[in-house]
């Protein structure tokens, strides 16, 4: 049934006429009926979308938290309270073993508390990492615990322009060092030569008188 059939008019936009028709409907309604004769009128004044007669629907879970149980959820919290204890110390945070105890103790190395856990660190933990905040070690143990790639390329790029620095120094130590070898060497050998030369001439003299 249309909102007019229920209210027993014509369709109008005669918010008067609405009103009286439902006036005098309510009058005998009750219960489930003037519940659909309330929905009925709203409808017909415009007001079927008023947000508290909306029906309320259930909103998408955000998280994995609405499937853990109270203990989990315990676990979850209790972890990011220890990791934000740990970036509070610029020492600690920068060595991947407290790390791997903190997040791999049990049962915070489960799957589904792993995810949340990442998820509860996500915006404030990578954002450090990516900057360069963390040693690489511990940037590449967060990228592969919670699955975070971008962290993975963020080694991966560091160690590639470590390698391509270390390349560079080498090159330019062994530029550097045959010269000074060749340099070193003859003025040795001619040093020698030039004794040898001065005790021969020497022992000539000295052989002669």
């Amino acid at each position: 049934m249309t909102c007019w059939e229920i209210l027993g008019i014509e369709p109008t936009r005669d918010p008067r006429r609405i009103e009286t028709a439902y006036e005098q409907q309510s009058k005998f309604a009750s219960g489930e009926e003037a519940e659909r004769l309330k929905r009925a009128y709203r409808e017909a004044m415009g007001r079927d979308e008023a947000p508290q007669e909306q029906p309320q629907q259930p909103e998408e879970p955000v998280s994995n938290e609405q499937s853990l149980d109270a203990s989990e959820q315990q676990v979850v919290r209790e972890v990011v309270i220890q990791v934000n204890a740990l970036l509070n110390d610029s020492r600690r945070s920068k060595d991947p073993q407290i790390w791997k105890a903190i997040l791999g103790e049990p049962p915070a190395d489960q799957p589904r508390l792993r995810r949340e856990i990442g998820r509860s660190l996500e915006h404030q933990v990578r954002p450090m990492a990516e900057n360069g905040s963390f040693p690489p070690p511990v940037v590449s143990f967060l990228g592969e615990w919670f699955d975070w790639y971008s962290l993975t390329e963020v080694v991966r790029k560091d160690r590639e322009e470590e390698e391509i620095a270390g390349g560079v120094q080498q090159q330019e130590e062994a530029e550097q060092l045959p010269p000074q070898m060749v340099n070193f060497w003859p003025a040795v050998i001619g040093w020698i030569v030039g004794l040898a030369v001065l005790a021969t001439l020497f022992s000539g003299m000295g052989g002669g008188g």
